[in-house]
């Protein structure tokens, strides 16, 4: 196991410096840090962290709460914090929350607690009371996927609306007309936006909304099963389906064979966050890749960089999104395109 003094060699300083860095590293310069850390990494070293916890009152611990891990999205966001976690030399408590506020108001006390420096937040929740922090110093907290609109710390996301416009802007451009929306929770932004980049869509193209197209869901397989199951009732059935997950579009697509119906010769599907099962599914899934291990190494550099005072932290970042066209998609039949 490598020392304190060879992690020194490494980074060119003293072994107090070292020391001065692992106990008190907010009197260190950043520069310094970073030689430091990247020292540590470099030779394996691994200082006791209860000791450094006891002369620095930090836990070097990031607290995730992610509304459920049973999402593979989620999973792979997962993956990006704690790797950039491990990288500057935190720790990571991992709170599936499944979105009550009460669990995460409690898991948010760890920081009171000193369990915990900071909370990356996946949901759009402010779990911290509003004295949680004295004035004027920054609330330790990013607010990353879905977002508040009014959210006291930075934000990460994408532009989720411009985002479901492209999508349905593809299908448009297909020839589908009759175009189903399956939708996620009510309550969450990120529905309300992607809607209504789904609304602007159609307003471009001229294509009057049918609010008999859309069904809600909540992000899972089996609504996406059920939402399509209603949609193969309507009058005017679609020919193509937007759902707001690719894990709703697997249930829609394992829905539509169960009528009979093949996607996407009969009906299109597309899904949206390009998880990794989209390109084995059967058919390849058209989506919307959403940068998932980016949002989470950018939500810890962001946050330790509140923690640290390492200059200021930009308030509000949006990731790139990009369409991914697969096999899910394609024109509609001539027989039907012209319908409704």
């Amino acid at each position: 196991m490598s020392n304190i003094r060879k992690v020194a060699e490494l980074a060119g300083v003293s072994v107090a410096t070292v020391s001065r860095t692992l106990k008190s590293p907010d009197i260190v310069s950043p520069a310094t840090r970073d030689k430091v850390r990247r020292a540590i990494e470099a030779s394996g070293y691994r200082p006791n962290q209860m000791a450094v916890q006891f002369r620095s009152r930090r836990s070097h611990n990031l607290a995730v709460l992610v509304p459920t891990i049973a999402n593979t999205f989620f999973a792979r966001v997962i993956a990006g914090v704690q790797q950039a976690a491990r990288e500057q030399g935190y720790g990571v408590l991992l709170c599936n929350t499944l979105g009550q506020e009460e669990d995460e108001i409690q898991y948010a006390g760890m920081v009171a607690a000193r369990q915990a420096d900071g909370v990356i937040q996946l949901r759009a929740f402010n779990p911290f009371p509003d004295d949680a922090v004295e004035p004027g110093r920054p609330l330790p907290m990013v607010n990353a996927c879905e977002v508040l609109d009014d959210a006291p710390c930075p934000t990460l996301r994408i532009d989720n609306r411009a985002a479901a416009r492209t999508l349905t802007e593809h299908l448009i451009a297909l020839g589908h007309r009759r175009i189903a929306m399956i939708q996620g929770p009510r309550r969450s932004p990120l529905t309300r936006d992607r809607v209504a980049g789904y609304r602007d869509a159609l307003a471009a193209a001229g294509i009057a909304p049918d609010e008999t197209l859309l069904c809600p869901g909540d992000f899972t397989p089996a609504s996406g099963h059920a939402a399509a199951g209603s949609l193969l009732a309507v009058e005017s059935p679609p020919t193509a389906i937007f759902c707001e997950s690719d894990e709703m579009a697997i249930g829609a697509i394992s829905r539509l064979r169960q009528a009979g119906l093949s996607v996407p010769a009969d009906v299109s599907v597309a899904g949206f966050d390009d998880i990794a099962f989209a390109s084995y599914s059967d058919p390849a899934l058209t989506t919307i890749a959403q940068p998932a291990e980016a949002f989470g190494r950018r939500a810890v550099e962001m946050l330790i960089a509140i923690l640290e005072g390492r200059g200021e932290v930009a308030p509000r970042v949006v990731l790139p999104h990009e369409l991914v066209i697969r096999d899910s998609t394609a024109p509609p039949r001539d027989d039907i395109r012209d319908r409704g």
